[in-house]
């Protein structure tokens, strides 16, 4: 029987299993189960869309990972670009102008190798002006419109919510994927620990200091 949160224990960990574009490949969930069973886990579908088992004892990690690993799992860990949050989007879903997949793996394409990366900040995409990702609550965010692409920053979710600022307008893709390099190479340099974008936003020296 899985255990629940409320009989885990200090020397218990989770293991984030990243899923890109929530995707989870058949494999990987047969295995996941496989292992839940053996070893008496958690399964956490995460508001992140990733999938996390819970209740893993630390000296069983690395023989779960190592049997996860050779189907292509990959694993969440400090200093890796955030995979970005997207919505179900076209053609599944009938408001959806784009598949938000596709710029989901371009963007992972471009930052997904580089290592280090500060936290935090978090990439949603929305496939329409619906943003049910959450975009205009991330700190950089994709919004799909019917002429391309906006691009928000600074949005937040918690106790005191705040809606990003859009600093580009209908723009192609290949200019959403600069715009979100210039963002992160400019939290990197400002970001000794980790931090919100929303924070860094009125910088002097911010890459897009006019809202549009």
């Amino acid at each position: 029987m899985s255990k629940s949160a409320t009989t885990i224990q200090d020397h218990e960990k989770s293991l984030t299993i990243v899923l890109p574009a929530g995707r989870l490949p058949l494999p990987v969930m047969a295995k996941a189960r496989e292992l839940a069973e053996r070893y008496g886990l958690g399964v956490y579908l995460s508001t992140a869309q990733n999938l996390r088992l819970l209740g893993v004892n630390e000296e069983d990690m690395e023989s779960i990972k190592a049997e996860l690993a050779p189907l292509g799992a990959r694993f969440k860990g400090p200093g890796k670009f955030p995979l970005p949050k997207v919505c179900i989007g076209k053609p599944s879903c009938n408001m959806g102008i784009v598949d938000p997949a596709v710029l989901s793996g371009r963007i992972l394409e471009r930052f997904g190798e580089r290592t280090n990366v500060k936290p935090k900040f978090k990439i949603a995409i929305s496939g329409c002006t619906l943003s049910c990702s959450g975009a205009l609550l991330a700190d950089i965010g994709v919004v799909t419109t019917r002429n391309g692409y906006d691009l928000y920053v600074g949005g937040k979710g918690g106790p005191y919510p705040k809606v990003g600022r859009r600093v580009l307008r209908d723009v192609g893709e290949e200019e959403v994927l600069d715009g979100i390099g210039r963002l992160v190479d400019f939290h990197d340099a400002k970001t000794a620990k980790k931090q919100r974008l929303i924070k860094l936003i009125d910088e002097p020296e911010f890459p897009f200091p006019v809202e549009k």
